[in-house]
């Protein structure tokens, strides 16, 4: 193993509530009620279009396009404003990253979030530093979980999908996975919706000091 490359949203950082307050100030700004952050994490996962249109439908709002393209941008405006505000790392992701970059390992990210707000999301953080290649939404045409943007960011790193894992959160991950044929761990704690034991993948854990460990059982080439 030489590369692994991990979800964002979920996964290495709770972010749930600034998406959740972008969204609320999205639907006030349409005199629509506001919905719960257990309600708009539940729509998390299939990048930030998806997000909106879970949004707006749960809140009847017309399906008029124009209108629901305002609404996006109105989204996008607000998240960009404050993509950090209430936005942290999981326990333990600081230590574990600063492991495995120090043993060698091209850590990578890829994400259905903006790339330019995963950027922003990173470097106030101070995460961007660990990463070699962050593929987000708009880096390629599509998004997880087609198996392009992962292996995209494997190959900026350098590596084949044999020498790779992907650490997500969500079935989109394990579908991504999947499909690019690459070795899966589920971090438990993030955005699922179904039962951990349902998931196809290689390791499970709950917290981040499980996952150098087993990345040194999985051995390292140079």
């Amino acid at each position: 193993m030489r590369a692994i490359v991990f979800d964002l949203d979920g996964t290495l950082v709770d972010s749930a509530p600034d998406l959740h307050a972008a969204a609320a100030r999205m639907l006030a700004e349409r005199a629509l009620a506001p919905q719960t952050v257990e309600q708009i994490t539940s729509f998390v996962g299939n990048g930030v279009p998806k997000l909106v249109e879970r949004c707006l439908d749960a809140a009847g709002f017309p399906s008029d396009a124009e209108a629901r393209a305002a609404a996006l941008a109105s989204f996008h405006g607000f998240y960009s404003a404050e993509p950090i505000q209430r936005t942290r790392p999981y326990d333990g992701v600081e230590a574990m990253l600063e492991v495995l970059q120090g043993e060698g390992y091209a850590l990578g990210i890829c994400t259905n979030k903006p790339a330019p707000n995963a950027e922003q999301v990173l470097e106030g953080l101070g995460l961007a530093a660990r990463f070699g290649s962050v593929v987000g939404g708009g880096t390629l045409p599509v998004l997880k979980p087609d198996a392009a943007p992962l292996l995209h960011c494997i190959g900026e790193l350098g590596a084949s999908i044999e020498e790779a894992l992907f650490v997500g959160d969500s079935e989109a991950d394990e579908a991504t996975a999947i499909a690019a044929g690459v070795s899966f761990a589920l971090y438990s704690g993030g955005y699922r919706k179904k039962a951990v034991g349902d998931f196809d993948a290689d390791l499970v854990f709950d917290h981040f000091d499980a996952l150098p460990p087993y990345v040194r059982k999985r051995g390292f080439r140079t």
